[in-house]
C-alpha cells in the first residue's frame, strides 16, 4: 500500500492529466497498485469536465 503522501501525488498526477486531456493509458501505476486506483480517481473527474467544457 502506498503511503499517504504517494497517494495524494498519484491523485494530483491523475487529475492533471485529465486536465491535459492524456488518454487513461498513460497512468504509470500498474494494474495491482493502489496508486493506479488513486490515479483514476483524480484523472476521471477531470476528464469528465474537460469533455464537458468540449461539448458545450
Amino acid at each position: 500500500m502506498g503511503t499517504r503522501e504517494e497517494i495524494t501525488r498519484a491523485v494530483t498526477a491523475g487529475r492533471e492529466a485529465g486536465t491535459r486531456g492524456d488518454p487513461v493509458t498513460v497512468c504509470p501505476y500498474g494494474r495491482e497498485s493502489i496508486l493506479r486506483t488513486a490515479w483514476i480517481k483524480g484523472y476521471a473527474p477531470a476528464a469528465r469536465a474537460r469533455e464537458g467544457e468540449r461539448a458545450g
